[in-house]
């Protein structure tokens, strides 16, 4: 059982990760420098972020079940 929570754990921060590589400059030019520095906008992002990065860890546990690589 253990196990199945650190597969959890390293896909989510993963994902996060990933997410974050890609999309921090995008977001950063649109929202424009004043903007961006605001806690509200940065939150925001942020949010989204975990968003992304839950699902993302849902659908890789959800394929892996699938494949009886992972059982739980």
């Amino acid at each position: 059982m253990e196990i199945i929570w650190i597969i959890a754990i390293s896909v989510f921060l993963i994902s996060i990760f990933l997410f974050w590589k890609f999309t921090k400059g995008h977001f950063k030019k649109e929202y424009g420098k004043k903007i961006w520095n605001h806690w509200g906008s940065r939150i925001f992002y942020w949010q989204g972020v975990i968003f992304v990065g839950t699902g993302v860890t849902f659908f890789i546990m959800f394929l892996l079940k699938w494949t009886n690589l992972l059982t739980f």
